[in-house]
C-alpha cells in the first residue's frame, strides 16, 4: 500500500467525522465540499491507515449514575517489567479505569476513574487498587465540577 497523504481534504472529513460520526457519506461530502464516491473512498483510506480508531457514541455519565470522577496519582514500589506489566494489565482490565498515563515528575502514573459515588470508589479503591502488587502510593483528587470535557482532538 503506498503512503497515505493527510490533506487538507482528509483533515475535513476528520473534523467533521469527530464532532458526528454517524454522519452519511452525502452529508460528510457536502460538509467537506467533495463529490460522495471520492468523500467515501477518503474515509475508507483513513480507517484503514489507523487514523480512524473506530466509532463510538459519547454518553452522558451522570444520567449513567456515573457521578464521581477522580484522578489517582500511583508510585510503584519497583520498576522491573513484572511489576509494571502487571499493574498495567490491570488498569487495561478494570472497567472503571477511563485514562491511564505512565508520567514524568512525582508518580509514575496517572489514572482517570469514573463511578457512582464515594462507596464506590471506596470499593474500588480498597479491593482492587491498593491489592496491587508493587503500588507504593496511591494519591487521589476528587473532581468537584466538569470544567471542560472534549474528545475531539486539536485538528
Amino acid at each position: 500500500m503506498e503512503k497515505f497523504n493527510l490533506d487538507a481534504a482528509s483533515m475535513r472529513i476528520l473534523r467533521e467525522l469527530q464532532q458526528d460520526g454517524r454522519l452519511s457519506v452525502n452529508e460528510l461530502a457536502e460538509r467537506v465540499g467533495m463529490s460522495a464516491s471520492p468523500c467515501w473512498r477518503r474515509q475508507k483510506e483513513l480507517e484503514e491507515n489507523g487514523y480512524i480508531r473506530r466509532y463510538a457514541a459519547l454518553l452522558e455519565r451522570r444520567k449513567l449514575d456515573l457521578g464521581l470522577v477522580c484522578v489517582l496519582h500511583v508510585s510503584l514500589t519497583r520498576h522491573e517489567a513484572g511489576v509494571v506489566e502487571t499493574f498495567e494489565a490491570q488498569m487495561k482490565a478494570c472497567s472503571e479505569v477511563m485514562e491511564c498515563y505512565e508520567v514524568t515528575g512525582t508518580s509514575d502514573y496517572i489514572v482517570k476513574v469514573m463511578v457512582a459515588n464515594m462507596d464506590a470508589y471506596h470499593d474500588l479503591l480498597h479491593n482492587v487498587l491498593l491489592k496491587l502488587p508493587g503500588v507504593s502510593q496511591l494519591n487521589t483528587s476528587v473532581a468537584l465540577r466538569e470544567v471542560k470535557y472534549e474528545t475531539a482532538l486539536p485538528l
